[in-house]
């Protein structure tokens, strides 16, 4: 896989180095990861990677589009591999937790936003961002067994 990494960072005009590929390592091991957990994962590869140097990486993978950065209302930032599509996530209102949901109309923007006063005019929307809410299947059975006698 490590190869197919250092592929993606040059078709990207990035260079190859052992903390791209680290970081790339870590958002694909673990979709919507936040930094810390990048960091951790990270640091156990290569020990001698900075904090700073984990940003840096994951901004100019974010720029150049092999990561996706998402941040649900109230959480911190998360990073995916799985770009390139338009796909949007449920996110759990008790722990936090972050799935994918495939877009139910498949092409970008999957959804066109209502104009009737016109002003979007101008306006070329290539994305829709949705974000689902809920409680998970594990925090809704934790739920029925508090409420339980």
């Amino acid at each position: 896989m490590p190869s197919d990494y250092a592929d993606l960072l040059r078709g990207a005009d990035l260079r190859v180095t052992r903390p791209r590929l680290a970081v790339l390592e870590a958002v694909q091991a673990q979709p919507h990861a936040d930094t810390d957990t990048i960091f951790g994962a990270v640091r156990t590869a290569q020990p001698d990677v900075s904090r700073q140097a984990v940003y840096d990486v994951l901004a100019a993978l974010t720029a150049v589009g092999l990561v996706r950065k998402i941040q649900p209302s109230g959480s911190v930032a998360r990073y995916e591999s799985r770009v390139g599509d338009n796909h949007h996530h449920v996110v759990c209102r008790s722990c936090g937790s972050i799935a994918d949901v495939d877009c139910a109309v498949g092409e970008a923007p999957c959804l066109v936003p209502f104009d009737p006063a016109g002003d979007l005019e101008g306006f070329v929307v290539d994305e829709a961002e949705v974000v689902y809410w809920g409680v998970c299947p594990e925090c809704s059975l934790k739920e029925i067994s508090r409420s339980q006698p």
